[in-house]
């Protein structure tokens, strides 16, 4: 069993390379192909988790088509068999690990989604009371859930740390418009993904989404409800512990060895990549409802 962590196709156009994906251009579309590297706060640790990139792109291809009822997106196929000719020579390398997609101009806005009182919301609550522009009552306890769902903009940066904004700011930098428009998609997208988790038994308790436009349509990019950029919270029947089926796992891990995130980031032990691959892969069966076809 292999982790995937590089690929480089080299007759295609780079569009970017970032920390999990490499996007090419072929013109009307992008191509983004997701390895199987895995980062955690703001750095790409040295291990990757074998078929990591392959649950991305089968979970973000779930929930575009799901919830493509709220909000049009920009996947294509999911299918490399029906990929342009200049592709072809490659499917063996990214078979149900990559998406052809529309191209569209991002809006560089992070619309971060929060339904429980986790990760650096909870931080954030026990400094101040507030999480980004919202008073909460005092007493809660870590991982509560919010009274109803709230949104906390950030900005999206191609390096370094993204930035907290006000709903306020976030509608100076995109329009008025443009800004009602992604809160009001990102909360019923995220209403909608948290009925169908909660009917599979799962917590959704935070997320984010990336909008942008396409042929002057404000639609869902990038990826989207992925352990990568979502917090999945589930308690197996056969499991009396609670299982986070994201990366938080792994950032737990790193936060339990003393790592500083400023040095190199530790070596991740083979046991810890084997039980991050496992949690992906549950969330991925537990939510389609079967396991995928490259797992036979």
């Amino acid at each position: 069993m292999q982790a995937i962590t590089q690929i480089r196709l080299s007759e295609l156009k780079t569009f970017v390379s970032g920390k999990v994906r490499e996007v090419y251009d072929l013109g009307e579309h992008l191509l983004l192909v997701s390895t199987d590297r895995i980062s955690a706060f703001d750095r790409v640790l040295p291990v990757g988790i074998p078929d990591k990139g392959k649950v991305l792109t089968a979970l973000s291809s779930f929930w575009f088509r799901k919830l493509e009822h709220i909000s049009k997106h920009h996947l294509v196929t999911d299918d490399a068999g029906e990929f342009p000719r200049e592709v072809q020579k490659y499917t063996d390398i990214i078979r149900d690990r990559s998406m052809l997609v529309k191209k569209a101009k991002r809006i560089d806005i992070e619309c971060i989604v929060r339904g429980y009182l986790s990760g650096s919301a909870w931080r954030e609550y026990q400094e101040t009371g507030t999480v980004g522009e919202y008073r909460l009552q005092p007493g809660l306890d870590k991982n509560s859930k919010l009274t109803r769902p709230i949104f906390t903009p950030t900005t999206k940066t191609a390096s370094g740390h993204d930035e907290a904004i006000t709903i306020r700011k976030m509608c100076d930098m995109v329009g008025a418009g443009p800004g009602e428009y992604i809160i009001a998609k990102s909360l019923s997208l995220f209403e909608e993904a948290s009925r169908y988790a909660e009917m599979k038994g799962i917590r959704l308790m935070d997320t984010k989404f990336e909008f942008g436009y396409c042929n002057g349509e404000i639609i869902l990019i990038d990826e989207v409800l992925t352990p990568d950029s979502s917090r999945f919270v589930y308690q197996s029947k056969d499991e009396a512990k609670v299982l986070n089926l994201d990366k938080q796992f792994i950032r737990d891990y790193l936060e339990s060895t003393g790592w500083d995130k400023n040095s190199d980031p530790p070596v991740i032990p083979h046991d810890v990549v084997l039980e991050c691959r496992r949690r992906y892969l549950l969330l991925l069966e537990i939510l389609t409802g079967s396991s995928p076809q490259w797992l036979e």
